[in-house]
């Protein structure tokens, strides 16, 4: 009998620490992203929308990307953190963008040859564009560069940071791939 009650309570609080696991997602989601230096929101924020040309003359509009999570960087060829941190946002990009990874890399004030001339030789194949008057970035506080925000799959901001940083590591790699499947829940709010 004593066995039983130990198997039962063993039981029932392993129960309890898988419900709190599925609960507490949202929390250590955003705690994990804060860990890794990237600041969260409490709660869906409205981004400030925009529409662009990408290198090849079309017109892409934030809200057009609704359904994906969205990674929107703001960036300058000659800005040396950009260049660093661009090979690992292009690893980042090939391995989700087939699970709903979208990165929009908004170049801001340069010329279009230079800017092709830069993709081309770093080979990155996600989208970027062009905010030649530099409007957009200065909707997003993008002061200093590279700025980035992260877009759930509904299209609200739930996070931001400045500065490089390696995007392909194994726990940026693994908090993404856990945005992609699971979504974000905010702090206090239930899942997006």
């Amino acid at each position: 009998m004593h066995r039983t009650r130990i198997a039962g309570t063993l039981a029932l609080a392993l129960a309890v620490v898988v419900l709190a696991g599925t609960q507490g997602y949202a929390e250590s989601l955003m705690q994990s992203l804060r860990g890794q230096g990237v600041g969260t929101a409490p709660k869906p924020l409205d981004p400030i929308e925009f529409e662009l040309q990408d290198l090849k003359g079309k017109y892409i509009k934030l809200s057009g990307l609704k359904g994906k999570v969205v990674f929107l960087n703001f960036w300058a060829t000659w800005c040396g953190p950009c260049r660093t941190e661009m090979p690992s946002m292009q690893r980042l990009y090939e391995q989700f963008k087939d699970q709903g990874l979208e990165i929009l890399a908004v170049d801001l004030q340069e010329d279009k040859t230079r800017v092709q001339s830069f993709v081309k030789e770093l080979g990155l194949t996600f989208t970027v564009l062009l905010d030649t008057k530099g409007t957009v970035g200065a909707q997003y506080t993008a002061r200093a560069i590279p700025t980035t925000y992260l877009l759930d799959r509904q299209g609200f901001v739930f996070a931001r940071t400045v500065g490089a940083r390696e995007w392909d590591t194994p726990e940026m790699l693994e908090l993404f791939r856990r945005i992609l499947k699971d979504g974000v829940i905010y702090e206090g709010a239930s899942s997006r």
